[in-house]
């Protein structure tokens, strides 16, 4: 027992360590994922380690990490910082409490199935995976496993929440990208379109434009201001990275700005979710998860009306519709690799 204490120790040491060499490389103004005193952060990490319920955080934490590994210019410095990271990975997902532990897989129902998707994405184009789920399917860690499976960036609400704090957009930012901020052909929009990444700050607007927005956006609630910052946000990441978002309405703001994409559905029958939700998050019995689950429903189905004016959940909406209780975890994240991948084997 004090053998497997120290292994955690240690293990929780090298994620330290690893979220600072990536801060050094970087020189880099976003901020770390741990901002504490290394033995509290270390602390800290470990106990989330024991405890299921915590495991998504440190999920979101280790996918931090990575998302600003891969910005790393220099190629040799990032391999050996993504070979590391895989390591880390590898050991966090074997824990008995780890995020991928406790599948969603009902075995009767399982079976093979063959998908395809016709190509829609140009050479020029980014792989942009949008993933819709109810809660307690298994969805985001489908989403986060065929992410890191795809070595490309991983982004739920938390992850967006963070990087819009970073940005400071909800106090400076407020813009709908429906097209970006500069005229067509000025000699700065080159600039911020092909250097930027998009977790840099956003350009200093100029006065007009300034004015423009302060006419098109005064008087709107919070939320909305918030969710047109996450329209903007995406449109940039969109333009500059292949990445797996989870929910944000990703797909309804991606096909209003024409940008190719895949958008998926996951879910499962309640019964397997209610399960899922009392194993995975230490919901008490049955009925606590149950209405817990309709209360999140319910907020998602407003959410997505309200924003898209789409119902969400519908087949019609999404390329793929998955019941992730027929397929398991593993088994939905090479159903879509499979999926993504057949026009490379047309090919």
């Amino acid at each position: 027992m004090a053998n497997e204490e120290k292994n955690l120790r240690e293990l929780a040491g090298r994620i330290y360590d690893l979220d600072e060499e990536v801060y050094r490389e970087l020189g880099s103004s976003l901020g770390r994922v741990f901002n504490g005193k290394k033995a509290d952060c270390i602390e800290e990490t470990v106990r989330m380690m024991h405890e299921r319920n915590q495991a998504h955080i440190l999920r979101n934490e280790l996918a931090l990490i990575s998302n600003m590994a891969r910005t790393i210019q220099a190629e040799e410095c990032r391999r050996r910082i993504m070979r590391k990271y895989d390591e880390i990975l590898k050991e966090v997902t074997e824990l008995p409490t780890s995020f991928i532990q406790g599948d969603i897989l009902d075995q009767k129902m399982a079976q093979l199935n063959a998908l395809n998707l016709r190509s829609r994405f140009g050479e020029k184009d980014h792989l942009i995976i949008c993933i819709g789920r109810t809660y307690g399917c298994g969805g985001s860690e489908i989403g986060f496993t065929l992410a890191d499976t795809l070595k490309i960036n991983y982004y739920d609400v938390e992850i967006f929440d963070e990087v819009l704090k970073r940005l400071e957009a909800e106090k400076t930012s407020v813009r709908d990208k429906g097209g970006y901020p500069y005229k067509k052909g000025a000699a700065d929009q080159r600039e911020y379109l092909n250097e930027i990444p998009a977790f840099a700050p956003a350009p200093k607007s100029t006065l007009k434009e300034k004015f423009r927005e302060f006419n098109r956006y005064h008087g709107l609630p919070k939320k909305d201001a918030v969710f047109f910052n996450q329209s903007d946000l995406l449109c940039d990441m969109a333009k500059r990275e292949d990445f797996v978002v989870m929910g944000r309405c990703a797909d309804a703001i991606l096909t209003n700005n024409r940008i190719p994409h895949v958008s998926i559905f996951i879910t499962a029958p309640l019964e397997q979710r209610i399960h899922r939700v009392m194993e995975v998050r230490g919901v008490e019995n049955e009925k606590k998860a149950q209405r817990l689950l309709a209360k999140l429903d319910k907020a998602h189905i407003k959410y997505y009306k309200y924003y898209t004016g789409r119902n969400w959940g519908k087949a019609r909406n999404y390329d793929l519709c998955i019941n992730s209780a027929s397929y398991g975890i593993q088994g939905s994240v090479d159903l879509i690799m499979r999926m993504i991948s057949q026009e490379d084997e047309e090919k």
